[in-house]
């Protein structure tokens, strides 16, 4: 992928991203006055959740602006790997605060309070809708950009309409049940809690394999390979390995031709090896081609 593209793609991200911080400002802050004002500890737990909304929002940001940076002495791959740190940082701050949250709300739950407010209903429908909402813009973003750590900012709103959910239910049961049923909203917090845990863990195991150099899934793979065998003058393919770093890949390869070109044609080849690459695989950055002569023992490879 070109260098203007992948600006693009890092531009439009840094835009959602943005757009994204806006919105859990001004949820954070409704939530707050509600949930005080409201007398439900689950709006507030919400809110809370929101606040760290904002930090994660910031984390991405980083991560986003720093992998843009261009490949240097020091990183000659880049600093894709940027993505990766920040998508695990907001994978771990969902994790603290889902578990803040859970204590919390056990805490409120055996201590008598007074039943939510009926408002703080219409309040959190408004939360729902905004933060679904939110979560399919994103979420596009990440899928057409590739970017791991959009994609784990996009389940961050979806975490929060999650959590706005529980507390709709539980605020629901404490109104209608009454006298006894006034920590309703707490159990619902807590339930989310669990629910947020479980999809912070589902997103820090990609971050985490990124970090580890982990090959990506084998249909990318595979749609490098049959790039480098679309390539007429490419016998076989004995040695292909892909890293990725960010939305970018980079691939190492090994490949056999006729062993009596020249070093002008084998160069030649090379570049529509990598020029295969990209029609293939927008996102493909770079990598190396390892050339060797065909081996006639080896097994034919169908093109």
């Amino acid at each position: 992928m070109k260098q203007t593209s992948f600006m693009k793609t890092t531009d439009r991200s840094i835009s959602s991203t943005q757009m994204g911080l806006a919105v859990n400002f001004a949820m954070a802050a409704g939530k707050f006055t509600a949930g005080i004002f409201g007398h439900s500890y689950a709006l507030i737990a919400d809110g809370i959740e929101s606040s760290t909304d904002i930090i994660s929002s910031i984390f991405v940001l980083g991560g986003l602006k720093v992998s843009a940076s261009p490949p240097d002495h020091d990183h000659p791959f880049g600093h894709g790997k940027a993505e990766a740190i920040a998508a695990a940082a907001v994978s771990l701050t969902l994790v603290g605060m889902a578990v803040f949250t859970a204590f919390s709300a056990i805490h409120e739950a055996l201590i008598p309070h007074e039943s939510p407010a009926a408002y703080t209903l219409a309040v959190l429908l408004i939360v729902i809708l905004i933060k679904e909402f939110m979560f399919r813009r994103v979420s596009a973003v990440g899928k057409e950009t590739g970017s791991q750590v959009v994609k784990t900012d996009a389940w961050h709103h979806r975490s929060d309409a999650i959590s706005s959910g529980a507390a709709f239910i539980g605020i629901s049961i404490a109104i209608i049940g009454g006298r006894g049923w006034e920590s309703a909203d707490d159990w619902a917090s807590l339930i989310a809690a669990f629910v947020i845990v479980i999809n912070a863990i589902l997103l820090l195991l990609p971050a985490l394999n990124e970090l580890m150099d982990r090959m990506p899934s084998q249909d990318i793979v595979d749609t490098f390979h049959k790039a480098a065998l679309s390539v007429k003058e490419v016998q076989t393919v004995e040695k292909l390995r892909v890293l990725r770093r960010g939305t970018q890949y980079y691939v190492d390869i090994h490949i056999q031709m006729n062993g009596n070109i020249s070093l002008i044609e084998a160069h030649k080849i090379s570049g529509k090896v990598k020029s295969a690459f990209r029609k293939a695989m927008p996102f493909y950055a770079d990598g190396s081609i390892h050339m060797e002569p065909f081996d006639t023992k080896m097994e034919p490879v169908t093109k």
